[in-house]
């Protein structure tokens, strides 16, 4: 494609020049974000002379945004692929090749930023809902005195944990008994009766 560099046009030298530094930049910023490179940025501190600017613990969220350095990366890596492929491969004129090459960066930044937007979808925080354990059955695991905070193990949301619990009627609970929670109350504190 770049069979002798002093024969391209200024217009195809910006094309193949965009492309190559989009195409770089693009790659290394995937590859960092993939392996986690780019996380929470915190404790930027910049103090020039009298004026100041300081962020602590800016816990920024670095997925894709439309205007972020993926997007344009992106749209130069774009721009100048389609640009210099019109110009040289289909012979359009320079103006319809600059046309063509903005549509296809935005078409790319568009692309991108809706394939960000589904990989986001299938986070999960992994956060356990307390209110989900309510009808469901354990086991006292630390006894309950009459009145006072045990522990029962109990399956919540495919997971077997460990939570604080109190007796409904404020009875004795033993060791190894089976009790369903009735409500759970602040603090993720389960309220348990006997089921037996």
């Amino acid at each position: 494609m770049f069979d002798n560099l002093s024969d391209m046009t200024v217009l195809e030298k910006i094309y193949a020049f965009t492309a190559l530094i989009g195409g770089i930049a693009f790659a290394i910023r995937l590859v960092m974000q993939f392996v986690g490179a780019f996380g929470d940025v915190g404790d930027l501190d910049l103090d020039p002379g009298d004026g100041g600017f300081e962020v602590h613990d800016a816990d920024t969220d670095m997925s894709f945004k439309l205007l972020s350095i993926q997007g344009l990366t992106a749209f130069f890596l774009m721009f100048g692929l389609v640009g210099l492929a019109l110009l040289r491969a289909s012979h359009v004129s320079e103006g319809w090749s600059l046309v063509g090459a903005v549509i296809a960066g935005l078409g790319m930044v568009w692309l991108l930023s809706q394939m960000f937007k589904q990989a986001k979808k299938l986070q999960s925080s992994g956060t356990i809902n307390p209110q989900r354990a309510v009808g469901e059955q354990g086991t006292v695991y630390l006894s309950i005195a009459a009145g006072e905070t045990g522990k029962v193990q109990i399956r919540v949301q495919g997971r077997l944990r460990i939570m604080n619990a109190v007796a409904e009627n404020h009875e004795q609970i033993a060791t190894g008994e089976q009790v369903r929670v009735v409500r759970v109350l602040p603090g993720s504190i389960l309220v348990v009766d006997k089921t037996n």
